[in-house]
């Protein structure tokens, strides 16, 4: 090949460009050194800088235990999966399968994406299954990320749903005990700052900012074995009855725990689909009701208490009817001459009424405010409605009769459990729990002592022959309570065929350890008094309960003889000139 002729002729232009390209060459060495040397630093750090993020460190709630540690409400680690639109968008053609391993149509996809093209972060699904995330991870499609969540796990289920309650897809409380303490259960964020590369996957760890910080756990009063026998019997009673619904609190007369909170119908907290409002309302705390002849034992402590009788004072109820005013008292039966214990046993409406016309309204108004109606209990439970006392300065006779035997006034099952604690205590009521309680807190005086135990012993013949709450009896041990037929409105008017069966009691008699309520509302058939209804059930939770708890047995087989002690003595008196009501 022969040499260029202008660079033969010329050969100063071969100098120049040479020269000019050594020059070129050297100011590219001493740039690049003065990147490296110089600038490097500082370049280095611009770079991580706009690849550098700070993330959230997501940390889990606080579990919620019963008294004895068994898990009530746990979290377990899920992944989320969200997509940024603008990379997602170049990989349209695997949208369908996408949609696939997400388990949805590819039509709900396009739904979720549609107007949203320009953003940079988008959910697609929360709290996926694990098999689900993995196969979403696996299809490496570019704009497509996975994130680690926590999500809420009820391992007792409807068993104790309302009472745990749940909390929502960003895992903070919305009912129960997870809203009421849910500043106690949620866990703060951690925050770390971290390396992206172009397709926003984590490349490094640079540093933590802030350690995450788990919720604290939660020990509840609840005690799971006794949650679930009476879950089990409320249920089948509803069920028998073709009854409405119905509900059921367990306390511990020595502590005002709340061992047991049931309600029908019930709801799986682990089901959203489940999480109806009708179904997820705490009724026992919530839904108010006239107690019927539950009160009647408070009735004739109040008497006892103001001295307008005494345990022996002889009531004659014939002939079964009373006029008050405009109203009529009418008891189911003729019960005749009875003494006051009589009156509870056979729950004679026209025996209470005269027992509160005997006495100030004040004094009738002292006994039910201090046991607690019209007052919050003190269990902290979200949606817990007060019920209604009035003031005894508007109480004319005849409402004073009617409260004699549980009309005109409206308590909740928490409530009325929460009074009769009263009559297990020697006349102290201590406040309500839910939360687990060291120690006894017997709270404040309301019934002197004397009283009390004077009540007791007639709540204990409710369950003899010839109360109305023999179906109450439990196997072992001796039962005290009250049986009440309260009948519901409709349209402002009572109903004649709609009715709340009700029992109240506690157990053993001897040294009451536990305090239940049973309800069940509208049973429906031949069978409606709290007696038939819901007696049985108070029977059967109570005495299971008591052999759980290891309560020793206190029924010596007496009964029978304890009773036709009582009947002779009975049928010895006659009501004095001037001493019966």
């Amino acid at each position: 090949m022969r040499p260029d002729p202008a660079f033969v002729a010329y050969p100063g232009r071969r100098l120049f460009v040479l020269a000019v390209l050594s020059l070129l060459t050297l100011a590219l060495l001493g740039r690049a050194l003065g990147l490296v040397l110089v600038d490097g630093e500082f370049l280095l750090t611009q770079g991580d800088a706009r690849a550098l993020r700070t993330v959230a460190v997501p940390t889990h709630r606080g579990m919620i235990l019963d008294r004895n540690g068994e898990p009530l409400a746990a979290s377990t680690a899920v992944e989320s999966v969200w997509v940024n639109p603008k990379e997602l968008v170049t990989a349209r053609e695997r949208w369908a399968e996408l949609a696939r391993a997400l388990g949805m149509s590819a039509k709900h996809l396009e739904q979720l994406l549609s107007g949203r093209l320009n953003r940079e972060f988008v959910y697609l699904r929360r709290h996926l299954e694990p098999g689900r995330a993995e196969q979403v991870k696996d299809l490496g499609i570019a704009g497509v990320y996975l994130q680690r969540e926590y999500r809420r796990y009820y391992p007792t289920g409807e068993v104790t749903g309302h009472v745990v309650g749940f909390t929502d897809v960003d895992d903070v409380g919305q009912e129960g005990i997870e809203l009421a303490y849910d500043h106690w259960l949620r866990g703060t964020a951690g925050a770390k700052r971290v390396i992206r590369d172009g397709r926003g996957r984590i490349v490094e760890d640079v540093e933590s900012i802030k350690a995450p910080q788990p919720g604290r756990d939660l020990y509840l009063s609840i005690d799971r074995r006794l949650q679930y026998l009476a879950y089990r019997e409320l249920k089948a009673a509803v069920k028998e009855h073709r009854a409405r619904g119905g509900s059921v609190v367990m306390l511990d007369a020595r502590t005002g725990e709340v061992l047991a909170m049931v309600n029908q119908p019930a709801y799986n907290p682990n089901n959203t689909a489940d999480r109806v409002g009708a179904r997820f309302r705490n009724r026992a705390v919530t839904d108010v009701f006239e107690p019927g002849s539950t009160v009647k034992p408070f009735t004739v402590a109040a008497g006892l208490e103001a001295g307008t009788i005494r345990p022996d004072t002889i009531i004659d109820t014939s002939p079964g009817t009373l006029k008050v005013g405009r109203l009529t008292v009418r008891d189911v039966h003729n019960c005749g001459v009875v003494d006051v214990g009589g009156v509870i046993r056979k729950s004679s409406n026209v025996g209470a009424t005269k027992i509160a016309l005997s006495m100030p309204a004040q004094a009738l108004w002292r006994v039910f405010h201090g046991v607690g109606f019209g007052q919050p209990t003190g269990g902290d439970f979200p949606g817990e409605v007060f019920g209604i006392l009035t003031d005894p300065k508007r109480w004319g006779e005849v409402h004073r009769a009617t409260l004699s035997y549980g009309y005109g006034l409206n308590v909740t099952a928490l409530q009325l459990a929460r009074s009769y604690l009263a009559f297990a205590s020697d006349g102290f009521l201590p406040p309500v729990t839910v939360l687990r309680r060291d120690g006894v807190d017997r709270g404040q005086p309301v019934l002197s002592a004397p009283s009390v135990r004077h009540v007791r012993r007639m709540l204990e013949s409710v369950a003899d022959e010839g109360g109305t709450g023999t179906k109450a009896r439990a196997v072992g041990y001796r039962v005290g309570g009250k049986t009440g037929t309260a009948k519901k409105t409709a349209d402002g008017h009572y109903a004649s065929n709609r009715y709340l069966a009700l029992f109240s009691g506690l157990a053993p008699v001897s040294a009451p350890r536990l305090v239940m309520v049973a309800t069940i509302d509208e049973p429906s058939g031949d069978a409606y008094y709290g007696g038939q209804v819901a007696a049985p059930v108070f029977g059967r939770i109570v005495g299971e309960a008591l052999r759980i708890l290891g309560v020793p047995p206190d029924d010596t087989g007496a009964v029978p003889q304890r009773l036709a002690l009582h009947s002779d003595a009975l049928a010895a008196r006659t009501p004095p000139a001037g001493g019966g009501l």
